[in-house]
């Protein structure tokens, strides 16, 4: 059984467990030995998962890979997976008393509706994905981005890390839209006076002070507006990071203790914040108010909505999840054009009930580039490509190396671009307009791992994402000490190469793609499309 991870002590992602035998399958029944084979697997209600709720049961000689997907956005799950007497079953439950300190008392006539959860019966896990993708397009909430798959720049990863001013961001934004890039978020501190540094529990003032989303007149002198209206001069389409959710323990924040999540009556507070709770209508209606005073008066048309505390168990948690979700639904009712990405710490809530909701899904926060791209190639596992964001850091002589990652998914720019030499720039903006003129196809296709699911530590990894007529092909060289990766691929096909170092090369070996790359941490990215003649190599 595999379940997608976010880390093992092996090093290994996605995780695999072994079968849990059982004696019972030494067993004998009608002169014939049992075959029983069991794999359990636990969402425990103690912090963030290191798990999501996605499984496969695969054995020697199947003819078909079950798969199963739990929509849930939290933890306290458990599932059930095995084979007995040559049948398949499954046993999804959760959260229960005993496992995850949860019950519901239903008195006569009430009824309780559990998270759904989606199973799939395919050949092999790159079948059984496929599905799963299908199935998440289908339920997914229709947004114009799901189709656009609008090239997002934000100041934060390796950029100005909670510390933007009007002095900061207008290099920024001049580089941003050199790029290529079409939106540009401003991230966390735009509301603070207080600069970036160690406050109060070691963590900077921006942090216990969020909650009331006014603009900051110290950072922006000439007031928010000034910036935004830069941005949209520039081209770009303004956004500001929030995390709506919490209330610093500093903030001016006003709401009465119901309106927050509490234990036993009591508001909890974690790491200098509380935690709203949405299904209170003055939670509600406070953040209602700061996201049309947003639009209203910045011309916002991105939210990043991100999440970075675990506040553990709270009454009415559920009840919070559920209406958390109906908010974003009915703020993007409310304003059709905005953009929504969840983010939580950069992929904390990478759950099926989150993906249904918005266009955008952050990956990850991870600031390596060399780290990157083990994330990005497993993504597709659990996020489809067109709504999984990656972060791409253009600098010194990784540019390609870092683009390569982000362009079989949505590309988030970050770093510092006002930094770039003309060249560098120019570099990342021709792969912005080469993942423009295909990022449609995206939309419509399956992944493909023609190397297997990446290790954590791989040093060759290969992503692809199939469309039918046409396939992007992603491959990373990390610190292999060989220069040659193999790519085994069906013939027919045309090679293209899209993006390609100059002293690399890419042909085809029969029914096999070696592609040359002489430089460590290098990457490139290429085009198959079919023909009915002979696989061919074209030039960029």
């Amino acid at each position: 059984m595999g379940i997608p991870g976010r880390g093992d002590a092996d090093g290994e992602n996605p995780s695999r467990a072994p079968y849990v035998n059982t004696p019972a399958a030494a067993g004998h029944a009608g002169g014939g030995v049992l075959d029983w084979r069991e794999l359990r697997f636990d969402l425990p209600d103690d912090g963030p998962p290191r798990l999501l709720a996605i499984g496969g049961l695969a054995g020697a000689g199947e003819a078909a890979l079950p798969v199963v997907e739990i929509e849930v956005t939290s933890t306290g799950r458990s599932g059930t997976a095995g084979k007995r007497h040559g049948e398949i079953y499954l046993l999804l439950s959760g959260p229960s008393l005993r496992e995850h300190q949860w019950s519901v008392r239903l008195a006569a006539g009430e009824s309780f509706t559990t998270v759904p959860a989606a199973f799939t019966l395919a050949g092999d896990y790159e079948q059984a994905v496929a599905a799963l993708t299908r199935y998440r397009r289908a339920l997914r909430r229709p947004h114009r981005d799901n189709a656009e798959l609008s090239v997002v720049f934000n100041d934060f990863m390796n950029g100005l890390m909670g510390d933007p001013t009007t002095e900061r961001l207008r290099p920024l934004i001049a580089a941003a839209a050199e790029a290529g890039a079409e939106y540009f978020c401003i991230d966390a501190g735009w509301y603070d006076d207080e600069r970036a540094g160690p406050g109060d529990g070691g963590v900077p003032g921006w942090w216990d002070t969020v909650g009331a989303w006014e603009p900051s007149k110290s950072r922006f002198p000439d007031g928010l507006a000034e910036v935004t209206g830069a941005i949209r001069a520039a081209g770009m389409i303004p956004g500001l990071w929030l995390e709506p959710e919490v209330v610093g323990v500093r903030s001016d924040v006003g709401l009465p203790d119901e309106a927050y999540l509490r234990r036993e009556g009591v508001r909890l507070t974690e790491w200098g914040r509380h935690q709203l709770d949405l299904s209170h209508p003055a939670a509600v209606a406070h953040l209602d108010a700061a996201v049309d005073r947003l639009i209203a008066d910045f011309g916002v048309g991105y939210l990043k909505l991100d999440y970075n505390i675990d506040i553990g168990p709270a009454d009415r948690l559920l009840e919070h999840n559920r209406a958390y979700l109906a908010w974003a639904e009915r703020v993007m009712e409310r304003h059709p054009g905005l953009v929504l990405e969840a983010c939580a710490a950069g992929g904390m809530r990478l759950d099926g009930a989150t993906l249904r909701t918005f266009p955008v899904q952050s990956l990850t926060d991870q600031q390596d580039d060399l780290l990157l791209p083990a994330i990005a190639a497993a993504a597709p596992t659990a996020v489809p490509p067109e709504q999984g964001a990656v972060w791409a850091y253009p600098h010194d002589d990784l540019i390609t190396f870092g683009m390569v990652t982000a362009m079989l998914g949505r590309i988030h720019l970050s770093g510092r671009l006002d930094l770039l030499s003309p060249e560098q720039l120019a570099q990342a903006r021709r792969a912005v307009e080469i993942y423009q003129g295909y990022r449609g196809d995206l939309a419509r296709g399956v992944p493909r791992w023609p190397l297997g699911l990446p290790r954590w530590d791989a040093e060759q990894i290969a992503l692809a994402v199939d469309c039918g007529e046409v396939a992007y092909l992603a491959i990373w060289r990390r610190h292999s000490p060989s220069d040659m990766i193999d790519v085994p691929w069906p013939a027919g096909y045309d090679l293209t190469p899209l993006l390609l170092p100059e002293t690399a090369d890419a042909r085809w070996e029969a029914e096999t793609l070696r592609i040359t790359l002489p430089e460590p941490c290098s990457a490139a990215l290429l085009r198959l499309s079919k023909t009915v003649e002979g696989p061919t190599c074209r030039e960029t």
